[in-house]
């Protein structure tokens, strides 16, 4: 079959392309190839993109996300860390003039680098992609760490990494990396796709999560290292009380290695020491943080 050819919504055409190139998908680089049509369309709904929009894509595996794109008029950035399959992707290339294609590493590019390549020097667009499961918390995190660069970032990712992300306190999805995504910015689940719009179909269903980044944060922080030190502290220990876990992680954390200084400050925050972390709202833990301990030579020490 000729790269030009090759239709990667046609699941008939990909296995014969597979079959006749003698590639096997790799499950060290998460490759589950999206080819159903319905599917794509509902990530371009939820995109609702701008005119000319600029994107950028994350895994463009055979094509079918970037090809969608392309026909829906946006300028596409696609990066694509597999050089095997080169040939579908440059076919779609050529037919569309809109497509960048970038054979790389997303996570060992230079970001700033792309993002201005993407979108223009200093330039803002959006992510849409469908990310391997096994690096998408190091993704989000890399994205988000340059969030005034993107009107938003809908991902198609794994339902349980997905509602991770949109846990609520006290649910068993609710974790830090929760309290880091909605600090950043605001997220929701779209919709869940089924796993068989894959190829190979995944264990697991699949999410469209829209992520809009915030700017400076969704509630205010005095320091974000602390704020965040003082999350990983308290999710470290989920079966301890935040007292327990604090104190475990006092130094780390610049609080008084004291029980009742500990217990204290927390209670003058409006926060019951045996209460657990995961209970802890994201505006609980910015007051945490915006709210550090007396210090012990103070008249009015903990």
């Amino acid at each position: 079959m000729h790269p030009a050819d090759f239709q990667p919504t046609s699941l008939n055409a990909l296995r014969a392309w597979l079959y006749e190139h003698h590639i096997r998908p790799s499950k060290r680089l998460g490759q589950n190839f999206l080819f159903d049509r319905n599917t794509l369309q509902r990530i371009l709904l939820v995109a609702d993109l701008l005119p000319d929009e600029a994107v950028l894509e994350i895994g463009a595996g055979f094509g079918s996300l970037t090809q969608a794109l392309a026909e829906h008029g946006a300028r596409v950035t696609a990066v694509e860390i597999d050089s095997r399959l080169k040939p579908p992707l440059q076919a779609i290339a050529t037919r569309y003039s809109t497509v960048r294609l970038v054979f790389a590493d997303f996570l060992e590019l230079d970001l700033d680098v792309l993002l201005d390549t993407a979108f223009g020097i200093g330039g803002i667009g959006s992510v849409v992609a469908n990310i391997p499961y096994a690096i998408s918390t190091p993704i989000v995190e890399r994205l988000l760490s340059r969030k005034n660069r993107f009107r938003q970032i809908i991902l198609l990712v794994q339902e349980e990494f997905a509602r991770r992300i949109v846990a609520k306190p006290g649910s068993k999805d609710y974790g830090s990396l929760s309290i880091f995504v909605q600090y950043h910015a605001a997220a929701e689940i779209a919709g869940v796709v089924p796993r068989t719009v894959f190829f190979p179909q995944p264990e697991v269903n699949s999410a469209i999560l829209r992520i809009v980044p915030a700017s400076p944060s969704t509630v205010p922080v005095n320091n974000e290292e602390r704020f965040f030190a003082i999350v990983h502290a308290a999710f470290g220990q989920r079966r301890k009380t935040l007292l327990k876990a604090l104190l475990a992680a006092a130094p780390q954390i610049g609080l008084p290695n004291d029980r009742t200084r500990v217990a204290a400050w927390l209670s003058a925050v409006n926060i019951a020491p045996e209460r657990r972390g995961e209970t802890l709202s994201l505006e609980e833990f910015a007051r945490l943080a915006n709210t550090p301990p007396e210090p012990s030579n103070s008249p009015e020490a903990l």
